[in-house]
């Protein structure tokens, strides 16, 4: 298995299982820390994937090694309650007889001590769950029952946390709710965390590194900007389709209530968000966004603006438009144009062209 990582810092699976109507066959590596998304359509075998990880399904083959342990292979298949994991599932089942603050202590209760590496303060403040700590769960609303399941399975100490859809269950307004405190959680983690869904916005705002299913199988797997701009993949051609591209802080304009960020020799600017200079932040800019030019717009409402070279042009779902990859710097970025436009400005591929983006949603 081809291996980009750490050798000791990376995770490598390979599993192998067949079933009456279903097969899966997938080999992959990711890296040993950080949120790896495994996304994909209904039925494309990610919850199979993940169960086959936690020990709940016995595969036909399975390898599966983290961070310098082998949990299974031919000759050593560790029991689940052996596999220092936690697993988030879509429905938090809390323990209605607990207040908030029991349920979380439930697993740490039951981890050794010399296995806790969290507690309790820390993980309330990461999930902003201090103010409910006495609280019922029946008081709870969808978003805080799931940071509370979020928060008892971090107090056990995993080694591997596996959360399966846990904002599936939940409306618009509990989504929002919860994804900046997942997206705070992630970065203080020092854990690998592989995270189930099928919405492409939760994975462009949590993942660093994307694994996509399909039927069963691997179609790609690597750094999340690259895989969400590759046109040979379905992701770029979903209608929301966007780039993450790294950026960082470089400074603020109080009179217009901006703050510009600059990435690879390119700047943009966003409202005003009180972030320290320097600060590293990520940005995502759907492909929808983006248009082309062959000049340096002027006298335009559209302030953010910046030097691209086009790698490729492809057909997109819809005929009437083409799917264009540009780099600027080292960072990959989509533009969705038509046809008509592409053949009027007469764009190749190496041609330098200039980039204006209608909007750039910060993601901290």
């Amino acid at each position: 298995m081809n291996n980009a990582f750490s050798a000791n810092q990376h995770i490598a699976a390979c599993f192998k299982l067949k079933r009456k109507e279903f097969q899966l066959e997938v080999s992959f590596t990711a890296p040993g820390k950080g949120v790896t998304a495994l996304f994909g359509p209904s039925g494309s075998g990610k919850t199979t994937l993940l169960r086959c990880i936690a020990g709940l399904e016995k595969p036909d083959y399975a390898h599966f090694t983290i961070n310098g342990q082998c949990w299974h292979d031919e000759k050593k298949n560790l029991h689940v309650h052996r596999r220092p994991i936690a697993y988030v599932f879509q429905e938090p089942s809390l323990f209605p007889h607990l207040n908030v603050r029991e349920n979380m202590l439930y697993g740490w209760r039951r981890t050794p001590r010399q296995r806790r590496k969290l507690h309790l303060d820390d993980v309330s403040a990461w999930l902003g769950l201090e103010a409910l700590l006495k609280r019922r769960t029946d008081e709870l609303s969808g978003g805080q029952r799931q940071r509370v399941a979020i928060a008892r399975a971090l107090l056990t100490s995993p080694e591997l946390l596996l959360m399966d859809e846990p904002l599936a269950s939940l409306d618009t307004k509990g989504k929002a709710e919860i994804l900046p405190y997942l997206e705070s959680l992630c970065h203080q983690l020092n854990l690998p965390v592989l995270f189930v869904s099928h919405s492409p916005e939760e994975v462009q705002q949590l993942a660093d590194h994307l694994i996509l299913l399909e039927q069963g199988h691997v179609i790609g797997a690597g750094k999340l900007n690259n895989l969400l701009t590759d046109p040979q993949l379905p992701i770029a051609h979903f209608e929301n389709a966007a780039a993450v591209l790294e950026a960082r802080v470089v400074s603020h304009d109080k009179t217009f209530h901006l703050t510009t960020l600059a990435f690879d020799g390119a700047q943009v600017s966003v409202s005003y968000n009180g972030l320290p200079l320097g600060h590293e932040a990520r940005l995502r800019i759907y492909a929808r966004d983006v248009s082309l030019a062959l000049v340096q717009p002027r006298q335009i409402s559209i302030s953010n603006s910046f030097n691209v070279q086009v790698l490729s042009m492809d057909p997109d779902r819809d005929p009437s438009q083409l799917l264009v990859r540009c780099e600027v710097g080292g960072q990959h970025l989509l533009s969705r144009i038509t046809r008509r436009s592409a053949h009027l400005l007469k764009i190749n591929v190496g041609d330098k062209l200039y980039a204006q983006v209608k909007s750039v949603a910060l993601m901290k």
